[in-house]
């Protein structure tokens, strides 16, 4: 059996199908425990810390294609029959991707939502120099500044109050180095190849809300795969773009509905308009 160096949790039904959960840049496995909770009961669920995250955090340096295999591994150790069906958010969609295309004999199904594909604006700014003076400027002055990490949380990353300590133990975790590797992957991480490949069924999905790219991104990964569809979720009322993108923490139980569905091969909730 293959073994695994990755930090992870693991719960549900003992001979059920496995789903495997990726969190985004900067956080951990914690994050998807409230979709967790409601998929636990009918699936096997393994939440992990990403390369150079959490409890994973002496695996370095961050790279997708480092944290695809180091999934992978998992997948093959801990998963039922050896594959799962992988649900990722942001960069840990990204990697999910990247999964897909390394691995795509491990992966029965894929969710995967906001997963950018394509540049952003100014990303060509993005040095090493300038992350680390971004680093020392607005994260290294700040990491015991609760008002500042409230304020982080909601603005810049869309997460509910009710999970302060969990963010801030996560942003206390931040180093340099960390910050520089995860910031670098995510801006230059483009479609792999091999993705005519896979076999699997994917969702690839953007937050309403979000940028124009992260739709195209979208739309971008579902025609790679043969069996791919891509599609919005709207949040009800007035969401910001930051809980647009992290939308699964702000509405869990459309999260583990929109799982479900795709799963079991139901229509998708009213809440995903097709891209």
């Amino acid at each position: 059996m293959k073994t695994t160096r990755l930090g992870f949790d693991q719960s549900g039904i003992n001979n059920a199908q496995s789903i495997l959960f990726l969190h985004g840049g900067g956080g951990s496995s914690w994050s998807w425990q409230p979709v967790i909770h409601l998929l636990q009961n009918s699936f096997h669920c393994i939440a992990v810390d990403l390369p150079e995250h959490g409890r994973s955090k002496s695996i370095t340096p961050f790279s997708m294609d480092l944290a695809a295999d180091e999934v992978a591994a998992l997948i093959e150790a801990q998963a039922h029959g050896g594959q799962a069906v992988v649900v990722g958010l942001s960069e840990g969609a990204q990697v999910g991707v990247a999964l897909l295309a390394r691995h795509p004999h491990l992966v029965t199904h894929a969710v995967l939502s906001g997963a950018l594909l394509r540049p952003l604006a100014g990303s060509r700014m993005m040095t090493p120099a300038l992350l680390r003076w971004s680093y020392n400027w607005f994260v290294k002055p700040f990491r015991n500044t609760d008002w500042y990490i409230r304020w982080n949380m909601r603005a810049s990353v869309g997460i509910p109050a009710e999970y302060f300590e969990q963010f801030k133990a996560d942003f206390q975790l931040i180093t340099a180095e960390g910050w520089t590797n995860l910031m670098l992957a995510n801006q230059a991480f483009r479609l792999p190849g091999g993705l005519d490949k896979v076999q699997a069924r994917v969702l690839a999905l953007a937050g309403e809300q979000e940028y124009g790219v992260m739709h195209v991104s979208a739309r971008d990964l579902a025609a790679a795969v043969p069996a791919g569809q891509a599609g919005l979720v709207r949040l009800p009322g007035s969401a910001s773009l930051a809980q647009s993108h992290n939308w699964p923490l702000n509405a869990p139980e459309l999260c583990a509905m929109v799982i479900r569905a795709w799963v079991l091969g139901l229509d998708l909730p009213a809440e995903v308009w097709r891209l």
